[in-house]
């Protein structure tokens, strides 16, 4: 545990590979540098956006995020740098933009592997000009934000591929942090249990309740292709058809795929 970062109760582990992340993040998170977070998905990469948010400088201004794979080119343009009344249909009235609401805070932009080239371009001209103008309008807007980045996709590829602008990637990748996925920080994986059987718990108003060693050794076995999102999924749905004593492996939903996959093989 880093114990002069702030706000990092929601990264657990202390496993090395987690432990270099959070060294990474204390490294970087005082300076203005640009940071691409990579890692599969599922694996908590806003939670660290945030936490370099929470240990900088503009800790006091807001942190935007923006989920760029969820809208389209045009959509995604005006939820960027805001339009003007009347810009299009349905545009009733002035609205800013996410990089006008970032203003003296950070901005965090997840999955950037999926803009398009034209918003590329625009990204890359707003990074070098710190300003930019709304959708319909005309007036040059500045804005005093720091850039972070996600993606699960393999961006230095995609720009070798000419998929991605390499100007933007050097612009965007002046730090790289990568969240190893949780199939390669299996210590961690008790440590997640715990506390997600704790929020849980909780947040349901039921009485604590641990897990069957024999339940434990088949999730640390398990490769987690959905990562700690999928992790604390099975955790919340094992306390919610459990029967309230202790996690067995009959709660735990891939228990079953196991056991088809064993009648399956008897069978063929």
């Amino acid at each position: 545990r880093m114990d002069s970062l702030e706000n990092i109760a929601d990264i657990i582990g202390k496993s090395e590979a987690i432990q270099k992340v959070l060294r990474e993040v204390k490294s970087v998170a005082p300076t203005n540098s640009s940071v691409i977070i990579t890692g599969e998905s599922g694996t908590g990469k806003e939670l660290i956006a945030r936490a370099i948010h929470a240990n900088s400088l503009r800790k006091f201004y807001p942190l935007i995020s923006v989920h760029c794979g969820a809208l389209t080119e045009s959509l995604l343009e005006s939820e960027l740098f805001g339009h003007e009344k009347g810009a299009f249909t349905g545009a009733l009235y002035n609205r800013k933009g996410r990089f006008e609401m970032a203003d003296s805070g950070t901005i965090f932009l997840d999955e950037i592997a999926t803009i398009s080239t034209k918003m590329q371009i625009e990204l890359l001209r707003v990074l070098e000009s710190k300003s930019f103008i709304r959708v319909g309008g005309n007036k040059e807007i500045t804005s005093d934000f720091r850039v972070i980045c996600a993606t699960n996709r393999d961006l230095k590829g995609m720009v070798e591929k000419g998929l991605f602008r390499e100007d933007l990637y050097y612009r965007l990748n002046v730090m790289n942090i990568h969240i190893p996925p949780l199939r390669e920080r299996t210590d961690d994986i008790p440590l997640m249990v715990d506390y997600f059987i704790r929020k849980y718990c909780t947040s349901m108003n039921k009485p604590l309740i641990t897990m069957e060693p024999v339940a434990l050794k088949r999730i640390l076995e398990y490769p987690f292709p959905g990562n700690i999102r999928e992790l604390e999924n099975m955790i919340e749905r094992a306390i919610v058809v459990g029967n309230g004593k202790k996690i067995g492996l009959k709660d735990l939903p891939l228990a079953k795929d196991v056991i088809d996959s064993s009648i399956e093989t008897l069978e063929d």
